[in-house]
């Protein structure tokens, strides 16, 4: 198989020297392809001189899953296209090989990986890696659904694998969505009949340490993707048997390791359905408030 990693960047010099180093062990440098959004550090010259081949955007043009689909469009000889992000660090040399082994069965079109927590990494961080990234890989098709409902189509592009004829097959990833580019892609791949595979042993290490102001913003938006996308509820279920699932398991492990950071989890848990609400009500807010309120402002345009 033709495989060919890509990585959207904006200003990754910081994320550089631990990102770089295990993805360059892993495969040769002319397979990585960097999607740039006008950095104002070093990382065009360090992608470069690393080897990787860098392809320049404005960042104004920068979008989930236009700029992913973009990637795809520049790789036309690629088999597999892997998709991470500057900040996901490959925890071993096998993560890339054992992330592509799923592909032996054809009926696979996708293939995602296991986050762990980052360095450093609090209680409520880890709690959430554990939760949703589990020891056990699994494969999961269209009828999955029956037994995980809305879970059936999670996925991650922080460290995922496309087969590219089955992602170009269902057009690709979705050009005008705020995020969830990955999870749109996934439901389509799903209901044209393909599979998709967890991959436990092909790990890396992404968290992000989020503010309670960054936990609402992250979840408007996600109630503006369900709003916007309401075939996904429609075809997959809803999410407030898995959210309520979440909170469960959050307060027992918190008990267990951090018991002090429960009231923040507790409040987190109200700002994030605060925040999901008001995304799912975002035809009723005026432009101004809606990029105020979003994680990502730019994609709020006249």
């Amino acid at each position: 198989m033709v495989v060919h990693v890509v990585v959207p960047t904006l200003n990754a010099a910081r994320d550089w020297p631990a990102f770089a180093p295990p993805l360059l062990a892993s495969l040769p440098p002319e397979q990585v392809l960097i999607i740039d959004s006008s950095s104002t550090d070093q990382t065009p010259t360090l992608a470069r001189n690393a080897g990787f081949h860098l392809h320049s955007i404005e960042r104004s043009e920068f979008n989930h899953g236009a700029t992913r689909q973009l990637a795809a469009e520049l790789l036309p000889q690629a088999d597999i296209l892997i998709y991470m992000t500057q900040d996901a660090i490959l925890t071993s040399p096998a993560s890339i090989a054992n992330l592509l082994r799923p592909f032996a069965d054809l009926s696979v079109a996708a293939a995602y990986g296991r986050q762990l927590p980052g360095v450093g990494a609090g209680a409520i961080e880890a709690h959430a890696r554990r939760f949703n990234y589990p020891e056990q890989s699994e494969v999961r098709s269209l009828a999955s659904r029956e037994r995980l409902g809305f879970k059936t189509i999670f996925i991650s592009n922080s460290f995922a694998a496309y087969r590219r004829s089955a992602l170009m097959a269902v057009g690709g990833f979705p050009p005008h969505v705020i995020f969830g580019e990955d999870t749109v892609t996934a439901a389509h791949l799903l209901m044209a009949g393909s599979k998709i595979a967890y991959v436990a042993d092909a790990s890396v290490r992404h968290s992000h340490p989020y503010t309670w102001s960054q936990e609402f913003s992250r979840y408007f938006d996600i109630g503006v993707l369900h709003s916007r996308e309401r075939w996904l509820h429609e075809s997959f279920g809803g999410t407030g048997g898995e959210g309520k699932r979440f909170v469960v398991s959050e307060i027992s492990y918190l008990r267990r390791e951090d018991p002090l950071r429960i009231p923040s989890a507790l409040i987190r848990t109200g700002l994030k359905l605060l925040g999901y609400k008001l995304g799912r009500s975002e035809k009723n807010l005026p432009l101004g408030m809606k990029r105020r309120l979003s994680m990502h402002g730019q994609f709020w345009i006249e």
